[in-house]
């Protein structure tokens, strides 16, 4: 990627910020959009650190004319757009008669509309150069795995799988083969997701056991701008997950109802807010959610090279004498 110019939407926090600084560490020269300006200074210093070139343009995504001059100011600074990554969101936890329309139609926004602002602005500036990556990111609870609570989360990663479909097919009726449209879709992450979530449950909300790190989703992000394929699930259980839907859906819907009623939520009772859905998340704004993947990684990974070791030995030791 070295030398790749990058566009990266939410880039302040989470995945966005994490993206940012692996494209930079990588050689790219990044593009950085996100409401929190201050954040994105931050974070455009961190790029360089890192070895990359890079500039903040606060951008909120549902305004397609500020997406669009997001693009001009890329193709201004660095002449080209070789990869643009729609990684901003808002969440929302509640129940489905919980959450206002205004909220639901905010999240919608951001999630659904950013990204189709975000790709139509890309696709614009890859059709004149002949070539692009753009990568959306979406969430294995967009309809690969359904969770409570979650409802318009899940109906806006699932609108983005749909839309990225319908684009793909687009692009080959254009005859546009060099610009590919690729659908990240992790699992469970560690970033301040939950702290940023408005909150229509009535009760405090903690976040679940993360699966994978930002850091991760970041790598898997990159090497899709390197190598694109139309669909790539991340984290641990991603593909075990998918599998174990299509085969015994019931079963694995009743399990994701039962551990998300009882793992999301903390102590008492919790008035309603909402989150990052208008401003800014500003100082809050950060890589991680404070749940250690990393040393949940790293657990793991202990595990599974301690049960590969016992089982050679149990081979080893069963083995008949030659």
């Amino acid at each position: 990627m070295r030398r790749a110019v990058v566009v990266i939407t939410g880039a302040s926090s989470g995945i966005g910020r994490a993206t940012a600084v692996e494209c930079a560490r990588r050689g790219a020269r990044v593009v950085l959009a996100a409401r929190s300006a201050a954040q994105l200074e931050q974070v455009a210093e961190a790029c360089r650190r890192r070895g990359g070139e890079a500039f903040a343009v606060p951008t909120d995504v549902t305004d397609e004319a500020a997406v669009e001059a997001l693009a001009r100011r890329a193709v201004d600074g660095f002449g080209r757009i070789d990869v643009w990554v729609n990684a901003a969101g808002v969440g929302i936890l509640g129940r489905f008669d919980q959450v206002p329309a205004r909220d639901l139609r905010r999240q919608i926004e951001v999630n659904v509309l950013g990204a189709v602002h975000g790709a139509r602005a890309a696709v614009t500036v890859m059709r004149r150069q002949g070539h692009g990556v753009v990568i959306d990111v979406a969430s294995l609870l967009g309809g690969r795995v359904t969770a409570p609570y979650t409802g318009g989360y899940a109906l806006s990663k699932a609108a983005l799988i749909t839309f990225d479909e319908v684009v793909r097919g687009e692009l080959a009726l254009m005859g546009e083969r060099r610009i590919r449209l690729c659908t990240v879709l992790p699992a469970g992450v560690d970033t301040p997701f939950f702290r940023h979530a408005a909150n229509h449950t009535g009760r405090v909300l903690r976040s679940l056991p993360p699966v994978a790190t930002p850091e991760r989703v970041a790598r898997a992000i990159a090497g899709t701008a390197r190598r694109p394929r139309n669909r790539v699930l991340v984290g641990p259980y991603a593909r075990l997950l998918v599998g174990a839907r299509a085969v015994c859906p019931a079963v694995v819907r009743r399990t994701a109802a039962w551990r998300t009623d009882r793992a999301y939520f903390g102590g008492g009772p919790q008035e309603a807010t909402s989150g990052i859905l208008e401003v800014p998340c500003g100082p809050d704004a950060a890589v991680h959610g404070g749940r250690h993947a990393r040393l949940r990684t790293a657990a793991r990974g202990a595990a599974a090279a301690a049960a590969a070791l016992g089982a050679l030995h149990a081979v080893r030791a069963v083995r008949p004498a030659g």
